[in-house]
């Protein structure tokens, strides 16, 4: 014990970065940065938690910088070299964060907030978007499902696009039902041949036509586009693992439904239906969140870590109302995951209607 050696300065920092690059779990980083304060300077001013991020999810490359967000605001007067060392302090506790969120055993729900919009509808409402939200092919005895036009030529694609949870997800699978047409001779299945997902984000507002349809995919920049996956023509919840868990940057999700394998009797073209949807995974918030500036061509990673604490009234009753709109929606998309979907949805769609309005009503507070 009377000699020893530092582990950094005795390999070199090349050797040790090389060592360090091998480990698998996040709270290793942060002990070996809390061992000495020479450790703590070389794990913090390389990278290495934000190195460990990229390797889980490559999508985490695409952040510009982070922000940490807190009523304790650091001085930032000194000189350049402290400013730079507080930069990296910040970047190595967000990074840290991050990465414990994206190895920890979190419990996959359905992550899906609202849908979007379809690259076409057949019969806009009665056979919108929207229906893929239902666990059921039938809601009151009416059939619920979305339709696509009908095509005569079965290579046509179609789209849908739905809105997440939060503007960051970890997303590991999703899951489609064809629609079965059950009220038509021989109950024929508009599955699609295949299917491929894009995650990303809405670079600029865009315009919806009556119909629920955008007219151009450029307002969306994807960040991440998986294989394709053949899709089976079964009347069944088919599951579609990606190779790998994703950050879903954005908090936008669009199915690409590929080929088209069924002709409708009636008229001789090619249609696909899908009855149910849902993507599997977690969201980030409340204490992580991302923001899309400079037009859409920077990212910003936000570190909230005090969010949820209430710090005033007034903060209360400034984002209350909202707060409790997105609170009825994401219970609307949890009940989803249960049997009582169907009582709760009617429950909170009610009160969700009593919720356009962007201000509370006079006494709400």
């Amino acid at each position: 014990m009377a000699f020893c050696l530092d582990f950094v300065e005795w390999l070199g920092p090349d050797t040790a970065s090389s060592v360090l690059l091998f480990l698998e779990d996040p709270a290793d980083l942060v002990r070996l940065s809390a061992v000495s304060r020479s450790w703590r300077r070389f794990v913090i001013e390389n990278g290495f938690c934000k190195n460990f991020c990229s390797r889980i999810c490559f999508e985490v490359s695409n952040f510009a910088h982070v922000t940490e967000i807190s009523s304790v605001q650091s001085s930032e007067a000194g000189s350049s070299s402290g400013a730079e060392w507080r930069s990296l302090e910040r970047e190595h506790r967000v990074y840290s964060y991050l990465s414990h969120c994206m190895v920890s055993p979190l419990a996959k729900r359905d992550c899906i907030l609202e849908a979007i919009c379809a690259s076409s509808t057949d019969n806009f409402p009665d056979e919108s978007i929207e229906n893929t939200l239902e666990p059921n092919d039938r809601v009151d005895i009416r059939p619920s499902y979305w339709s696509s036009e009908g095509q005569k030529n079965p290579e046509v694609p179609e789209t849908l696009t739905y809105s997440l949870l939060s503007k960051l997800c970890v997303i590991n699978e999703i899951k489609i039902q064809p629609f079965e047409a059950y009220f038509q001779n021989g109950s024929p299945i508009y599955s699609a041949k295949s299917v491929r997902f894009r995650m990303g984000y809405c670079s600029s507002p865009s315009e919806t036509s009556k119909n629920g349809q955008v007219s151009t995919v450029d307002d969306y920049r994807w960040i991440y586009v998986s294989p394709e996956f053949k899709m089976l023509q079964e009347n069944a919840l088919q599951s579609f693992k990606l190779p790998r868990p994703v950050l879903c940057i954005g908090g936008v999700l669009q199915i690409e439904l590929l080929g088209r394998v069924q002709a409708q009797e009636m008229d001789g073209l090619y249609y696909i239906c899908v009855c149910h949807v849902r993507v599997l995974g977690y969201p980030l918030t409340p204490h992580l969140d991302a923001e899309v500036v400079a037009a859409g061509n920077e990212i910003i990673l936000k570190y909230l870590p005090e969010a949820g604490v209430c710090s005033s009234t007034e903060a209360q009753d400034s984002s209350g109302w909202q707060s409790l709109k997105d609170r009825i929606k994401d219970l609307r998309a949890r009940a989803r995951d249960g049997w009582h979907y169907p009582f709760l949805s009617t429950l909170l769609s009610a009160m969700e209607s009593d919720l356009d309005d962007e201000e509370p009503p006079l006494g709400y507070w």
